[in-house]
């Protein structure tokens, strides 16, 4: 029996291999053109470095092309806003939308349509933004080539994310974002390193202790997330046409996911918080500035709080917004199951309502946990926002590993099939 990673080099899985070397070449590529700088924007960066701080959160999501204009300078970021807006439109605000989400495939396909048209406005908008009021640039003529190279970018990178989809392996807008902080990771660990060994703030053994144990944290949180993206509540179910002897002999299982809603709402809670430090930034009032940075970004007690309480909201949000017990419940009826000791309808749908609602309790906790240990690290160490925010980085790239080699797993199990069944 050949072992799981010497399948893939199997002659059946010739083109799973194939997906996986375009993915990781459109990866690359990718990584390429966050170090492509906009050269209209070259003179104004001077005054940049070192000012955008508080945007961590996109910089760290556009694999550091952010603070230095790259052509991908807004990674997919404008697209991640879009999703949130149409998601928020098809509950009930707007008909048209929810006669789309109801609509089953062909409405998510308009859409997702929508989304991505909404955003590349957003990214014209931002980079426009971004351009004239953060780097200084007032020249009409090049204040729009610069965002419009920004937006173009960004069009470009959903195309390749569809592309990875299509052509690869995993969600490529998600492996997009995973490259995006892998790229700016080791900047975070040397920041980290020189903030608490090498600028001589501590005695040499203490910052040695301080990284070290900001080290174990970071492999805490990988952990953690690891467990808790694979762990699941299994409901038994049976069916009616079934008798019990047949029951028990293969039981039958609802899963339920306890952290359903994976890392969006850390995404969702960061980009949130970001917001008002962009608009105050872009004031210039000195005073709102010093507010935004003592009492809403996360670095402080108070932000801190609300962030946690952020990601709670947004998982039961996030949740309970993709996951509806009704429909569930309706499945269920339909294909002739239904769980022991409750009755089928609505009684169903409390009970999985409940269900849901304690495990999404359960994982949004221990998800703010991991997201809010880092924070916490650098509270007390002094350590910068840039390495503070890693460890949202760290939530996302384990979770979208995770997922793209449940895929990786997927293929190769129905390949192994599809070659038994020829024999």
């Amino acid at each position: 029996m050949k072992s799981g990673g010497m399948k893939i080099f199997s002659p059946e899985a010739k083109d799973l291999r194939k997906r996986i070397l375009f993915t990781l070449m459109v990866l690359g590529f990718y990584a390429l053109g966050t170090c492509i700088t906009i050269v209209w924007a070259t003179p104004w960066l001077s005054t940049l470095f070192g000012n955008l701080e508080f945007m961590g959160i996109f910089n760290l999501m556009s694999g550091g092309g952010f603070d230095q204009f790259s052509i991908f300078g807004l990674g997919v970021t404008p697209y991640i806003s879009a999703s949130i807006v149409t998601q928020l439109l098809t509950m009930d605000i707007i008909p048209y939308f929810k006669e789309l989400k109801e609509q089953g495939y062909v409405g998510r396909q308009k859409i997702n349509r929508i989304t991505r048209y909404l955003g590349i406005g957003l990214a014209f908008v931002q980079s426009y933004v971004l351009t004239y009021f953060l780097l200084g640039v007032h020249d009409v003529d090049v204040v729009l080539k610069i965002t419009l190279i920004m937006s173009a970018g960004t069009a470009f990178l959903l195309w390749l994310g569809d592309e990875i989809t299509n052509k690869g392996i995993g969600n490529g807008q998600s492996l997009l974002i995973m490259a995006s902080i892998v790229l700016s990771l080791p900047n975070v660990f040397t920041s980290a390193y020189q903030m608490l060994i090498g600028a001589g703030t501590f005695a040499t053994w203490v910052g040695i202790l301080f990284f070290i144990l900001y080290l174990i944290v970071y492999l805490a949180v990988v952990v953690g997330i690891v467990w808790m993206t694979l762990a699941e509540r299994k409901i038994p179910i049976q069916y009616a046409n079934k008798t019990v002897s047949a029951y028990r002999e293969k039981q039958s299982y609802l899963p339920l996911r306890i952290n359903y809603a994976g890392v969006m709402p850390v995404i969702f809670a960061s980009m949130l918080l970001t917001i008002p430090s962009i608009v105050v930034n872009i004031i210039g009032n000195a005073d709102a500035i010093e507010f935004v940075n003592n009492y809403i970004m996360y670095t402080s007690w108070t932000g801190f709080i609300i962030y946690i309480a952020l990601i709670v909201f947004f998982s039961y949000f996030y949740t309970f917004m993709a996951m509806n017990p009704e429909e569930m419940s309706e499945d269920l009826n339909k294909s002739g199951a239904y769980i022991p000791g409750v009755r089928p309808g609505k009684e169903t749908v409390k009970y999985i309502n409940k269900v849901v609602s304690r495990l999404t309790l359960v994982g949004s906790i221990f998800i703010a946990v991991l997201a809010g240990l880092p924070i916490l690290i650098s509270n007390f160490t002094g350590l910068s926002r840039s390495a503070a925010i890693g460890g949202t980085g760290i939530l996302i790239v384990v979770g979208v590993a995770i997922e793209t080699y449940k895929q990786i797993q997927s293929g190769l199990v129905s390949r192994s099939f599809a070659r038994r069944g020829r024999k």
